[in-house]
């Protein structure tokens, strides 16, 4: 026979999981209406979905309010605190979503015409994207799916290239001078609120996979790019080097603009004296890395004045220049490059990088 301690508390569980489907709900519409304002101009609906954000504010903040009453309450353990705990942290990502959906709604009221057709396009797609995305991850949440989070994490992922895509249209429709430039920095405050939706819904994903199995989320792994003139030494070394200490942290590749037919034996030799092996390796040529390089996180170019020779980078891959001699011996290079990869994994990673 269920205890009147266990029916209450099962009570305020259930309380804390109805509003957190009723905002979910709330949430995935005033998307919906926020895009459609900024598509047809409608300034009416725009004004209806600000204002609907004071709404999902207020009940935000009772959620807040019942989850800090049931750790109060009932002082939770196991289970019950992961999922409180884990619906605190959600909470706030909901908030900011009905933020992002408040900012696509003013963008409609400061738009002068109507997007072009590209661009439409662009936002249409991102925006079912964002509300398929949104919605599975609510969904998961609630009913405890793991496979459907995970599955949606991926699903995600794919997805993430794609603003690069987005962000040559406008570019393209700046150069064509289709419209004024405030119009497409309006448009492009939309598609970033958009695939901000798109990363807190994979966060709620990953705090559904949390409330089942206690498992946090993980750090986040990079893709490393090493490019210099001709990949037959330095750069290779910094690709297996940083292989060698930080296998858990990344994945690491190296490319040249001007590939040598292989690597230096100087090199080779050198590597062998550390525990690496570049026998099985060869240079590579950059633009065999022009299809994929939107999934590159980090392109480091070596050498003072190297980075002039990479190609136009996507908008979410970074660049470092590390002024490094190409010509110093493979003993004085490596001296000199350690470092400043144990540098730099530690600032990505902490100082945990492995």
């Amino acid at each position: 026979m269920t205890s009147h301690y266990e029916q209450r508390l099962q009570r305020d569980l259930d309380w804390i999981s109805e509003l957190v489907g009723v905002v979910g709900d709330q949430l995935v519409q005033t998307i919906q209406n926020a895009v459609q304002a900024v598509l047809t101009l409608d300034k009416q609906l725009a004004t209806q979905t600000i204002i609907g954000d004071y709404t999902i504010n207020r009940q935000t903040r009772e959620l807040d309010r019942l989850c800090h009453a049931f750790v109060a309450r009932h002082l939770p353990s196991a289970g019950h605190l992961r999922y409180v705990s884990s619906v605190m942290r959600l909470n706030i990502a909901l908030e900011r979503i009905g933020d992002y959906a408040a900012t696509i709604s003013r963008t409609a009221a400061q738009i002068s015409k109507e997007p072009p057709a590209t661009v439409s396009r662009d936002i249409e797609m991102m925006a079912e994207q964002a509300r398929r995305t949104l919605t599975d991850s609510l969904k998961s949440f609630q009913e405890r799916d793991v496979q459907l989070a995970k599955a949606t994490l991926a699903t995600a992922a794919q997805f993430a290239p794609y603003f690069d895509r987005v962000f040559q249209d406008l570019v393209q429709e700046g150069d064509a001078k289709t419209r004024p430039t405030k119009d497409l920095f309006d448009l492009l405050a939309t598609l970033n609120r958009l695939e901000r939706v798109i990363h807190q819904a994979k966060n709620l994903c990953e705090e559904a996979i949390f409330v089942v199995t206690g498992q946090a989320k993980g750090e986040k792994t990079f893709n490393i790019l090493f490019v210099d003139a001709n990949n037959d030494g330095l750069s290779q070394l910094a690709e297996h080097f940083t292989t060698k200490a930080f296998p858990n942290s990344g994945r690491y590749l190296s490319a040249a603009w001007e590939p040598s037919e292989e690597i230096q034996g100087s090199y080779k030799s050198f590597a062998e004296t550390v525990g690496i092996d570049l026998s099985k390796s060869w240079p590579t040529d950059l633009k065999t890395f022009k299809e994929t390089m939107d999934t590159m996180d980090l392109v480091i170019s070596i050498g003072k004045g190297t980075r002039e020779h990479l190609p136009k980078l996507p908008f979410h891959t970074g660049s470092l220049e590390w002024d490094l001699d190409p010509n110093a011996s493979p003993e004085e290079a490596y001296r000199q490059l350690t470092p400043m990869v144990r540098e730099l994994m530690e600032q990505l990673r902490g100082e945990q990088a492995s």
